[in-house]
């Protein structure tokens, strides 16, 4: 039986946190990490997958109705990417697929769009007669089966990150976002970039990881538009006093961030275009400051666990001054990111293992290509 193998890496966030949901700009890499997917049509109209650590799948081609009992699932993204590319034209049929993952779930390296954009090239080469949905339509279907499916809003920018592959500069100002890659070699820059993970459960927290997305809409259209990418910065700022009073400090001090990282993507876009990593660094650091101190997606409402705070200290007491450290991502139970220096790597990973537990630090390469499938 004639079989697809389909491949695609793990994503981090360079820089705009939390700023696609907004219509923003966010700088994104793929990394030495991955899904990898082995489909086959079965004849049926079932799709039934099997991946190591979780129940296996079976669900119904034809059946495009995201299921309450499914949320949160594997079976409720393989329902939603199959739903999508059938609505864009792909005559998906039943299949069987294995999957293996190198990707930390949980991670921070956003394992469940890897796995949506795997399965949505593997099931286009698989079963696509003529054209296929280009990578940000498959970016899309992928975005549209984690929220609509699976039941966690989120941007366009994972998916959007693992499409293309490289180093990019989204803009979702506009749709289809604005692309610009960035040639730059991180592997020159001296440092290694780290993912510290903080071994929480982020489920625990999409409630709060939602919140944000919710504050920071509810502000743009208190000022008359549907995302903050489409209010003037001195409007909000004139209308500052008025958000606080409309909804309170934290929704003011959201859509705050929003403006002032904006304006840290295109330093740090500049600084990798030009080279200067020192740059990058300095503005990654206000990234992070901007992220705790306006987003506040660093701490959690637990006042027992504070994951993504204990590594953000120990990142910053073992790096004194040098590289950078910031939350990754979502936030609240989620990953630090660190830029450590090379001559520094080995201790501080050793460091911060001893703290937080055995392969807590892992140094990732950034790899140039996305999402992928050929027949084997």
């Amino acid at each position: 039986m004639s079989s697809v193998c389909a491949f695609a890496p793990g994503r981090t966030e360079l820089a705009g946190n939390h700023t696609d949901h907004q219509g923003g700009r966010v700088i994104a890499a793929t990394v030495s990490c991955g899904v990898e997917i082995n489909l086959q049509a079965n004849g049926l109209d079932r799709a039934r997958l099997e991946s190591a650590g979780f129940a296996p799948v079976d669900v119904d081609v034809t059946d495009a109705i995201p299921r309450a009992a499914e949320r949160n699932t594997t079976a409720a993204l393989v329902r939603g990417v199959v739903a999508g590319l059938r609505a864009s034209g792909v005559p998906v049929g039943g299949f069987d697929a294995q999957a293996t993952s190198t990707v930390p779930a949980g991670g921070g390296l956003s394992s469940s769009a890897a796995f949506e954009l795997a399965l949505a090239c593997g099931l286009c080469t698989l079963f696509a007669k003529g054209e296929s949905p280009d990578s940000i339509m498959l970016a899309q279907i992928g975005q549209q089966a984690e929220s609509a499916y699976y039941g966690k809003p989120c941007g366009l920018m994972d998916q959007a990150a693992i499409a293309c592959g490289g180093i990019n500069l989204f803009d979702f100002s506009q749709q289809p976002p604005a692309i610009e890659r960035i040639d730059f070699d991180f592997s020159q820059s001296g440092h290694a970039l780290c993912l510290i993970d903080t071994h929480c459960d982020h489920s625990r927290y999409n409630d709060e990881y939602a919140l944000v997305a919710r504050d920071m809409g509810d502000v743009a259209q208190f000022l008359g538009a549907p995302v903050l990418s489409q209010v003037p910065r001195e409007t909000f700022l004139d209308r500052f006093e008025d958000v606080r009073a409309q909804f309170g400090d934290l929704p003011a001090l959201r859509g705050l961030h929003y403006y002032h990282e904006m304006n840290l993507v295109d330093d740090r876009a500049e600084a990798l275009k030009r080279g200067d990593f020192e740059a990058f660094l300095a503005a990654t650091r206000q990234s992070g400051a901007s992220s705790a101190q306006y987003l506040q997606n660093v701490a959690t409402s637990d006042r027992a666990e504070q994951p993504a705070m204990v590594a953000l200290a120990l990142a910053d007491m073992l790096l004194q001054g040098q590289g950078a450290a910031r939350i990754h991502g979502g936030g609240f139970g989620g990953t630090v990111q660190a830029f450590v220096p090379q001559e520094r790597l080995e201790s501080f990973t050793q460091a911060i293992d001893a703290r937080l537990g055995e392969g807590s630090c892992h140094a990732y390469d950034i790899v140039q290509q996305g999402a992928h499938a050929q027949w084997a």
